[in-house]
């Protein structure tokens, strides 16, 4: 009994073996041409345009992060990253004013 391995996701070719498991528990996969490891049905989930522009505005609402992952149903581990990178972009220039000095 010999079940078929699935194709190289990036060369698309056949010559794959099987090369353990993720910390998962999902069978591991190895291109022997190309070198690329890959898990048959990856759970990668897209995170569109109107999610990200969610947590933005929840951002601006001083949500947790824990708070927002789980109402967005993201991982707190890509959230990380993305609020990281968002507060990069923020100008951060603190403006003072000159106070009149008092005469006692």
């Amino acid at each position: 009994m010999s079940s078929a391995l699935p194709p190289c996701p990036d060369c698309g070719s056949l010559n794959i073996v099987k090369n353990d498991t993720t910390h998962h528990g999902k069978q591991n996969h190895k291109c022997k041409d190309y070198s690329r490891q890959f898990v048959e049905d990856p759970q990668n989930k897209i995170i569109d345009e109107a999610t990200k522009h969610l947590i933005d505005k929840l951002l601006l609402e001083k949500i947790p992060l824990a708070g927002i992952a789980r109402v967005v149903e993201v991982s707190e581990v890509w959230l990380q990253p993305y609020v990281n990178a968002k507060y990069d972009q923020v100008k951060r220039q603190v403006q003072v004013s000159a106070q009149k000095k008092r005469l006692s």
